[in-house]
């Protein structure tokens, strides 16, 4: 997953990301007993931030802070590049292990990880509304959707394998055999802490590989506690622990496992900037990488669309986790018969919108990530005044603690300005005004970025020829639902810009294994 540098945790600078070092202990909210849930995780103040069998770490020490308060929540102490040396060279001893368990019983491993995070669905999904921002029943579903790859990978252990071909030579096989790659490197970004790493490593365990984990900087806290329900069960099967390996850190870590040839896969969730980086570096070594960039989705509304679905559709695509996910819709194309009146039904259902601290269970709407996203916000609502667009509806920061902006309508801006084609990870939607299907079809594919799309119609011819070679070049292809969101047996990931990388379900497997005819 950009305009707000959605995997700014990946490859920049720990001082630009995570705050200040180490805040006094007192003041750290795992300190108050309002927060003593936190320590249900194997939290502390201070957290080691490596695990590779054990738990160390010698870089320097962090604090991660509540985006609805902007308080310190807990530090931890990242990795150095020493200890990044020793992680790798543990993980891939372990890889040695790991690689001759069967796969059904590297699967068996796989789901008693998903039965402790069960166990602890709901702690760990308050850690990421308190780190991450995001509302509660999105964090615990993003713990749900790692728990859900979980049980996928398990029968997925079964199922991995190649056919045995016809051979033209006779008394002859031809067959082929799919192997572990070895060490898999997964880079994750803030707005997804759990799940995405869930995606990667499930089915990378199944497949027989080892996982070294770097996860945002500033949401260093997620890492280590996930990684903590992981390492006790490695270490209850007496399986090394360095399986599943932990090095949280800064721009130094993410470089180091980019230029890293012992690295035999790269997982790379980010901003496509960053991303091109990543990538720039793997190829340079000929290794292979899995690239999860940008967004820059679109919704399209005909003239005979259930509007019944549009409203609650966009609102939720628009707004949901404060506009920061990769496949929040950020366009919204209208028919121009159904634009004024969808544009004010929206304005309305916006003004409903219960914004409050993430963790309440009654609210929809949370704050931005980091002050440097609010102010990234208040950059792109004044460029789309300044190229000709108008606030139907909000547009201003919330006079409130913490990050929160209000959720934006923008209109009258023509499809190809340059802030629409500028993804900006935070909520504010443009609304564009169409007449025909090709060009509207057309201006959905105009942007750099090809990740997520819907359409709202009722209209089949319509729908086949969306879905079909001149329809959308997105990799996810929505009908009459929003753009964000997505299914775990599907294979997820976008083309273009989005990097072409496919994770979780559907043949994803096959990136993280070698193919030998």
């Amino acid at each position: 997953m950009l305009g707000v540098r959605r995997a700014a945790a990946a490859l920049l600078p720990l001082s630009l990301r995570a705050g200040a070092p180490a805040a006094a202990m007192s003041t750290l909210l795992i300190s108050q007993p309002r927060y003593a849930w936190l320590r249900e995780l194997g939290l502390e103040e201070e957290n080691p931030g490596v695990y590779n069998g054990r738990w160390g770490g010698s870089g320097q020490v962090v604090t991660t802070y509540c985006p609805a308060k902007n308080q310190p929540i807990a530090s931890v102490r990242q990795a150095s590049l020493e200890d990044y040396e020793e992680t790798v060279k543990k993980a891939k001893e372990a890889w040695k292990v790991w690689a001759d368990i069967p796969a059904p019983k590297r699967g068996e491993i796989v789901r008693q990880i998903g039965d402790g995070l069960r166990q602890k669905i709901k702690v760990l999904g308050s850690l990421v509304s308190l780190e991450m921002g995001k509302i509660f029943v999105e964090g615990v579903g993003e713990v749900q959707e790692y728990v859900d790859v979980c049980d996928y990978a398990v029968g997925l252990s079964r199922m991995i394998g190649g056919p045995i071909l016809p051979s033209e030579r006779p008394g002859h096989a031809l067959i082929e055999q799919w192997n572990p790659l070895g060490l898999v490197g997964i880079i994750t970004a803030f707005n997804f802490p759990v799940a995405v790493y869930g995606w990667n490593s499930a089915i990378a365990m199944i497949c027989g590989n080892a996982c070294l984990w770097k996860g945002a900087p500033t949401t260093s806290l997620i890492s280590v506690a996930v990684t903590k329900i992981i390492a006790k069960v490695l270490e209850d099967n007496k399986v090394p622990g360095a399986i599943c390996s932990l090095v949280c850190g800064g721009a130094d870590i993410g470089t180091a496992m980019a230029k890293d040839e012992r690295m035999d896969l790269l997982s790379f969730t980010g901003s496509t900037r960053v991303g091109k980086q990543v990538a720039l570096m793997v190829q340079e070594r000929f290794g292979r990488s899995l690239l999860e960039l940008g967004g820059n989705n679109a919704i399209i509304v005909f003239e005979d669309a259930d509007l019944n679905l549009v409203i609650p559709s966009a609102l939720f695509a628009a707004v949901g986790t404060a506009g920061q996910r990769c496949t929040t819709a950020r366009r919204l194309f209208l028919h121009e018969s159904v634009h004024d009146g969808v544009v004010a039904k929206l304005a309305k259902a916006y003004a409903q919108v219960r914004i409050g601290d993430p963790w309440d269970s009654d609210t929809l709407y949370g704050p931005l990530h980091t002050k440097e996203a609010v102010k990234m916000f208040l950059d792109a609502v004044e460029q789309a005044k300044q190229q000709g667009g108008s606030v139907v509806y909000g547009g201003k920061v919330i006079n409130r603690p913490g990050n929160y902006v209000e959720p934006t309508i923008v209109t009258g801006l023509p499809h190809n300005a340059p802030i629409v084609h500028t993804e900006t990870f935070a909520p504010i939607l443009y609304v564009l005004k169409f007449k025909e299907e090709e060009e509207v079809f057309a201006w959905n594919n105009e942007v750099k970025q090809g990740l997520s799309s819907s359409i709202f119609t009722k209209d089949l011819g319509r729908i086949f020829r969306w879905l079909g070679p001149k329809g959308s070049d997105c990799g996810i292809v929505n009908v009459n639902i929003p753009t964000s969101g997505a299914e775990i047996g599907g294979a997820f990931g976008g083309e273009k810009h989005t990097g072409g990388g496919r994770e979780s379900g559907s043949d994803s497997w096959k990136l993280y294994m070698r193919r030998s005819t």
